[in-house]
C-alpha cells in the first residue's frame, strides 16, 4: 500500500492524527486534526508539539506542552499512553479531547517518532445538538449561543420542582468576567463580543451533557450542575474557572485573557429561586473583593492557582 493510499485513509479517520519525530517536530496533520483545532496543515507542519500551539493542560491547569507530555514519554519508553486533556482551539476556547498516543518504529525496531490520535468529548456533541434544537424555541441567546435569561429561568423552575418532587440535587454557579469593562474600553466591544463567545464555548464544552449554561446578562453567565454533591459542585466550578483562564482571544501580536469569579450553591428543598439567586449573587461578590479569578461554593472558597498575565 503506497503512502497516497495511508494518506487517504488517515484523512478520512473521525479523530485527529498527527505525527512527530523524536524532535517532537510535526510531520503530519490530518484533515480531521484541522476540524477540531481550527489549524489547517500549512499552519502547523514543520513547528513543534512542543511550541505549546493547542496549549494541552490537565483538569486542574497544568501545562501537558511544557511538563508531563505523553507523546515525549511513550518515544522514550515505547508505551502506549491514554489520557484525557484539554485543548486550546485556534478561535480560543478550551475543549476536552481524549488523547492516544503510540510510538513509531522502524523496520529494526527502534523508535524514530511518535503519532498522537485525538477526538473531541462525546458529550459536546451532545450539548450542541440540543443547543440547535432549542435556537428553534428562541431560548438561545443570539451571541453566545448558550441558553439567554428565559431559558434560564424555566429551566431553574423545573429542577426545583424535581428537587423537592423526587429529591434530585443539583448545584447552581453564578458566573462573572472580573474587569471585562477593560477589554471593551482597551480592545472594542467587537473584541469584547468574541471575548464573550470563547468564554461561553469553553465553559459549554467543558459541562456535561446534562447540564446546562445560561448567558444571565452582560457577562455573566448561570450554570445549572445537576446530580451532584458539595465536593462534586466545587470541582465543576473550580475546573470551569480554570478553563476560562487559560482560553484566550488572539489579537494580532497579543492574546486577550480574562478571569471569571463564581459562587455557587447545592440547592435545597427550602429554596425559592429567589433564594437562590440571592445566594450566588453574594457568594459571587464575596470573590470579587477577595481578589477575583476565584470561587465561593457555599462559604468554601477556592483560591486560584495560577497567576494571570493581561
Amino acid at each position: 500500500m503506497d503512502n497516497l493510499v495511508y494518506r487517504e485513509l488517515l484523512d478520512n479517520l473521525y479523530d485527529g492524527v498527527y505525527f512527530v519525530d523524536l524532535n517532537r517536530i510535526i510531520t503530519f496533520w490530518n484533515r480531521s486534526a484541522e476540524r477540531i483545532t481550527g489549524y489547517s496543515e500549512d499552519e502547523v507542519l514543520g513547528k513543534g508539539c512542543c511550541d505549546n500551539l493547542l496549549a494541552h493542560v490537565d483538569e486542574i491547569g497544568n501545562s501537558l506542552c511544557k511538563s508531563g507530555c505523553p507523546l515525549l514519554a511513550t518515544m522514550k519508553d515505547g508505551r502506549r499512553r491514554e489520557v484525557n486533556t484539554y485543548l486550546r482551539h485556534k478561535d480560543g476556547h478550551m475543549l476536552p479531547a481524549l488523547v492516544k498516543v503510540s510510538a513509531i518504529r522502524n523496520s529494526k525496531g527502534a523508535i524514530i517518532g511518535g503519532i498522537q490520535s485525538f477526538a473531541d468529548n462525546s458529550a459536546v456533541m451532545a450539548i450542541r445538538e440540543r443547543a440547535a434544537d432549542l435556537e428553534k424555541m428562541t431560548l438561545i441567546d443570539p451571541l453566545t449561543g448558550v441558553g439567554n435569561r428565559r431559558y434560564a429561568d424555566m429551566s431553574l423552575q423545573n429542577k426545583l420542582s424535581e428537587l423537592k418532587r423526587y429529591g434530585w440535587s443539583f448545584g447552581v454557579l453564578f458566573a462573572d468576567l472580573d474587569d471585562f469593562k477593560r477589554v471593551n474600553d482597551t480592545f472594542g466591544h467587537e473584541a469584547g463580543d468574541e471575548v464573550l463567545k470563547i468564554v461561553a464555548r469553553t465553559m459549554l464544552n467543558n459541562l456535561r451533557s446534562f447540564d446546562f449554561i445560561f448567558r444571565w446578562g452582560g457577562e455573566e453567565f448561570l450554570i445549572i450542575i445537576a446530580n451532584v454533591d458539595e465536593l462534586q459542585l466545587r470541582t465543576s466550578a473550580e475546573r470551569l474557572r480554570i478553563m476560562v483562564q487559560n482560553a484566550g482571544l488572539r489579537l494580532g501580536s497579543k492574546t486577550i485573557r480574562v478571569t471569571v469569579s463564581i459562587g455557587g450553591t447545592l440547592v435545597k428543598t427550602d429554596d425559592s429561586e429567589k433564594s437562590i439567586l440571592n445566594r450566588i449573587d453574594d457568594y459571587m461578590y464575596q470573590c470579587k473583593k477577595a481578589g477575583r479569578n476565584r470561587c465561593l461554593i457555599d462559604n468554601f472558597c477556592c483560591t486560584p492557582t495560577t497567576k494571570i498575565i493581561h
